[in-house]
C-alpha cells in the first residue's frame, strides 16, 4: 500500500475495541502507534464520520467504539481510508506507441481486479476477529 492510513485506522479500532469501556486519548493511541497525535486525530475524524467510533472533546476527551466490533468488516475500513488506487499512479504513456496506447487501460483493469480481491479477502474478517489476535 502506498500509505499508512489503513494500518493506522485498524490500530485505532483495535485499541478502541480492547478498551471498549474506556475513553482513550489520541495521545495514548499515538504512543501505541508511534506517530504524532495529529495523525491519530485526523483518522479519528474519518472513523467517527463513518459511524465506527465517537469522540468526546476536552480535558477528559478521547474516543470510543460505538459500533460492535463484530459488525465492522476490515474491507469497509479499507474502502473508507483508501479512496485512490492502492497500486499508485500510472505513467503518461505515448499514445503513438501501440503498447503505450493500451497500457493504462490494461493496468487499470488489472489494478481494479486485484483491489477487488483484496477487499473481498478483507471482508472475510471482522474487527472483532482481528482484535482477538491481540492480548
Amino acid at each position: 500500500m502506498n500509505n499508512l492510513r489503513f494500518a493506522t485506522a485498524i490500530h485505532i479500532l483495535v485499541l478502541a475495541d480492547k478498551f471498549k469501556n474506556e475513553i482513550i486519548t489520541s495521545d495514548f493511541i499515538a504512543g501505541s502507534i508511534n506517530v504524532n497525535p495529529v495523525v491519530v486525530r485526523r483518522e479519528i475524524k474519518f472513523l467517527k464520520d463513518a459511524g465506527f467510533i465517537d469522540s468526546k472533546k476536552g480535558k477528559e476527551g478521547g474516543c470510543f467504539l460505538i459500533k460492535n466490533a463484530s459488525d465492522i468488516l476490515l474491507g469497509d475500513v479499507y474502502k473508507l481510508v483508501n479512496q485512490e488506487n492502492v497500486f499508485g499512479k500510472m505513467n503518461h504513456t505515448n499514445p503513438n506507441c501501440p503498447i503505450g496506447l493500451e497500457m493504462n487501460a490494461n493496468l487499470d483493469s488489472l489494478f481494479s481486479n486485484a483491489e477487488a480481491e483484496l477487499i473481498k479477502t478483507l471482508n472475510n474478517k471482522t474487527l472483532k476477529e482481528f482484535s482477538d489476535q491481540f492480548q
